[in-house]
């Protein structure tokens, strides 16, 4: 009898697991998807608009300022931090 009580522990977790993934997999019906569409189009417009920003007015190349990436360069009032 106490092996087929062990059993039943593996057979519920299955039954848990497939009511889990039924209730995960299913259709959500809240935001209707011309809202995300709507949002999407939203956020293409916004990049689009800074992308085109951007080559209307290049930045000044500054070889002091240009880091890309980079750790700054040091100034002269103030000193490079050394690792620890």
């Amino acid at each position: 009898m106490a092996a087929l009580s062990w059993l039943l522990i593996p057979i519920l977790a299955a039954v848990a697991a497939g009511v889990w993934s039924s209730w995960a997999s299913r259709r959500r019906t809240g935001i209707p998807d011309s809202a995300g569409v709507a949002g999407y189009e939203r956020f293409r417009a916004a990049m689009e608009r800074s992308r085109s920003e951007e080559t209307d007015h290049p930045a000044v190349s500054d070889p002091a300022t240009e880091t890309f990436g980079q750790a700054p360069r040091p100034t002269p009032d103030r000193p490079a931090r050394t690792a620890e």
